[in-house]
């Protein structure tokens, strides 16, 4: 998928490249790229249910909508939606041959050309042949981001000049009007033709419902009173049959899912770098916990269109009020893991093209705040500082089953405190917090996380594209939630794109971080570990780093 899927516990990228990761820069033991107790399928017993905890009910189940892109919506229809490609724990990419017997770059003159193979075995549950029409049908919905599907992102799919058939209904031939080197990215998670040709269907059609998958499993239930959604194993899907009977996922808060882990409620659960967590996980009988480097980092977004944000240099002030190094290490307190402050907004620390670029506005230096905020005619009157009769106040939205981004809000607010700045930590109901007030620019600054994938480049462009207004004057912000950009920022995203030799994308995209940085878009924190607590005996599931889940491998040792 091209997309950044967003994390609300702290818990979601950046996208790892085809290097994958190494040793870190400052420590001995190189880190875990995956961790999922791996168990070839004839030691996997048959049948039985997984109880599988996430953080979020989901309401919105088209993970390609702007409201689907949730971590848990991802883990759920990745079960049951095609993906082309499926990639290993290094990054390292291959089709997946149950959707697709070969994928390629046919022709790179006049125009870059990848011809899809499909495997004509493949359909959706209504019975219907996945097609090369089902690869238009995404195209058309996800190319632009002013039109009428309300989409999570358009990057790779606005390249596209044309999708059609090749020699039979199961080829399917790209053609794309500007070269694009992460195509790989493209068609995944691929929803159906049937409600992509459809605005309505495509923003509504999944809304409280599944109407279609293609998958080792297909839905079984929907309960929205008990947050529940359980999915069976589909006796129709050609590949290799569903070690699992069923996944029966349960929404839960991070405190009832350690405790429901504990108690044997659940098989499995993100425990996040919560040092209380990891601690009662690990004393759990039958249980192990897993852990490997993540593609993931921990941020703060800052509303650039709110009225305290709006000008760059109070936002400058705030990120150099704010000491990152500390917030750093009070979230990892507790656990295994390298207390490493993260320096860019594409490349996690142990990445192949990590740079720092964090510049003058990633140090702590509260004089340095201070005289911003002066110049910009904030002048402390008191306690706080004021501009006539308006106090520099900033709202720090968190969700509210998540300990750590209150921990992080009152250091926060102590650190600005310090600078003449109140800040305001608001906490909000979680399954809310990114629908009704992240995606509505309803805070002034916010902690969560992104999801990483194996297109670093393509993956942030919905995060750091400007945003445009539509038709109707609407800002159309895709996954921008800081709402701010600049048209060089776009160029340079543009051309790391467009450039086949990863080396070169990779300088230019770090030339694009340095201006982020500059904008104030966000301010990183840390790659995120992935902790995992899942019965010792369950197999091929846990932290699975950049490594693709294998749903149907999944189940219990014999």
């Amino acid at each position: 998928m091209n997309a950044f899927r967003r994390v609300v516990a702290v818990a979601l990228l950046a996208g790892l490249v085809a290097g994958g990761c190494g040793a870190p820069s400052n420590q001995g033991t190189a880190l875990k790229r995956s961790d999922i107790n791996p168990v070839p399928r004839d030691r996997v017993r048959h049948g039985g249910t997984l109880r599988w905890a996430i953080e979020q009910f989901s309401t919105q189940w088209n993970a390609n909508q702007l409201n689907g892109t949730e971590a848990s919506t991802v883990a759920v229809m990745g079960a049951m939606m095609p993906s082309p490609f499926v990639s290993d724990e290094r990054g390292n990419l291959a089709v997946d041959r149950n959707y697709v017997s070969s994928a390629r770059v046919t022709s790179t003159s006049p125009r870059q050309v990848v011809t899809y193979r499909l495997n004509p075995r493949a359909r959706w549950s209504d019975g219907k042949t996945i097609t090369w029409r089902d690869y238009e049908a995404q195209w058309k919905a996800l190319r632009s981001p002013t039109g009428p599907f309300q989409i999570a992102s358009s990057t790779g799919y606005e390249r596209i000049a044309s999708v059609k058939p090749g020699r039979d209904q199961y080829e399917v031939a790209v053609t794309f009007a500007r070269r694009y080197g992460e195509w790989q990215g493209l068609f995944g998670l691929l929803y159906p033709a049937a409600t992509n040709r459809d605005p309505k269907r495509f923003n509504s059609g999944w809304l409280n419902r599944i109407p279609v998958s293609a998958g080792p499993f297909k839905l079984g239930k929907i309960d929205q009173t008990a947050k529940t959604i359980t999915i069976v194993r589909d006796p129709r899907w050609w590949g290799p049959q569903a070690k699992l009977d069923s996944i029966a996922f349960r929404a839960l808060s991070s405190d009832a899912a350690i405790n429901a882990f504990a108690s044997g409620e659940i098989d499995v659960t993100d425990v996040g770098p919560d040092a209380s967590h990891y601690k009662r996980v690990r004393g759990v009988p039958g249980g192990s916990v897993r852990e490997a480097a993540g593609p993931d980092f921990r941020h703060f977004t800052f509303n650039g269109t709110s009225p305290a944000l709006s000008d760059v240099s109070v936002r400058r002030a705030i990120a150099m009020a704010i000491n990152r190094d500390a917030l750093v290490r009070a979230d990892l307190t507790g656990l295994n893991w390298p207390a490493r402050t993260m320096n860019n907004h594409f490349f996690v620390n142990t990445q192949t093209g990590y740079r720092d670029n964090a510049g003058q506005v990633g140090r702590f230096d509260p004089a340095a705040a201070r005289r911003l905020l002066d110049q910009a005619g904030w002048r402390r009157s008191g306690a706080f500082r004021r501009k006539g009769s308006r106090v520099l106040e900033l709202r720090f939205v968190i969700p509210s089953d998540v300990p750590t981004s209150r921990q992080e809000g009152e250091l926060s607010q102590a650190m600005l405190k310090d600078v003449g700045v109140k800040l305001d930590v608001i906490t909000v109901p979680t399954d809310k917090f990114f629908d009704q007030y992240i995606a509505k620019g309803t805070f002034d600054i916010a902690p969560f996380s992104w999801l990483g994938t194996p297109y670093p480049i393509s993956s942030a462009q919905s995060i750091y594209v400007k945003p445009t207004k539509d038709a109707s004057g609407h800002l159309q912000v895709q996954q921008n939630y800081a709402r701010v950009g600049s048209p060089a920022i776009d160029r340079l995203m543009s051309r790391a794109q467009e450039e086949l030799d990863l080396g070169r994308a990779r300088q230019l995209i770090n030339q694009a971080d340095r201006l982020v940085w500059d904008e104030v878009h966000s301010i990183v924190l840390y790659q995120r570990p992935q902790i995992t607590a899942a019965k010792s005996n369950l197999a091929n599931i846990g932290s699975s780093g950049l490594r693709s889940t294998v749903y149907q491998d999944i189940g219990w040792a014999r």
